[in-house]
């Protein structure tokens, strides 16, 4: 039987597993993500939203404003706010400034990403994520059951997560090694 290491992460209510098989729930180590953390419970809940109507210089504006690299296109119905789009700080370099388009001449909907692909507040992080690689987005909005938009998944907010995660992995490796340490001085 593999030695199980289980750590309570009050931040996510849930367990984290160190073994080839979580014993106690019979969930292979590589799916234990999906299991106990979906998307809902992560993602960036402050969304900067616009209009497929709204100016590029107005949307440039709105990003430094705000200090994001990206607007979700939405359109409301019924009180709903269902993302149409999504535009970045990329799209208006490649597609507007490269390409000497008069800014006054376009609006988002003219350069905005279509083929928006979301995530659901109910999916599962290591699905989100292999959804995010095998389509090459770094950007993600996130929809309730309803389509309404919930928040944003960035990349930048994996990282972050995994980095703390990491750290709190270190912290244990070095606080084993004190109590190691204390123990011997003290035998």
């Amino acid at each position: 039987m593999p030695l199980v290491l289980t750590q309570i992460i009050a931040n996510y209510g849930c367990k984290f597993y160190f073994s080839e098989v979580c014993i106690h729930d019979r969930i292979p180590f590589h799916e234990f993500w999906r299991h106990c953390m979906n998307i809902g419970e992560i993602c960036n809940r402050d969304v900067i939203v616009t209009t497929a109507d709204t100016s590029i210089q107005e949307a440039a504006r709105q990003m430094r404003t705000h200090h994001v690299g990206s607007l979700v296109i939405v359109e409301e119905k019924d009180g709903v706010l269902l993302p149409r789009g999504i535009i970045t700080d990329r799209d208006l370099v490649m597609e507007v400034l490269a390409e000497d388009v008069a800014v006054d001449q376009v609006t988002v909907g003219d350069v905005m990403s279509y083929a928006l692909i979301t995530a659901r507040e109910c999916d599962g992080l290591q699905e989100t994520i292999l959804r995010m690689r095998s389509r090459g987005i770094r950007r993600l909005p996130v929809t309730d059951d309803t389509g309404n938009l919930v928040g944003i998944m960035t990349v930048d907010d994996l990282l972050g997560l995994y980095c703390d995660e990491l750290g709190n992995l270190a912290k244990l490796i070095s606080r084993e090694a004190e109590r190691e340490q204390r123990n011997r001085t003290a035998v």
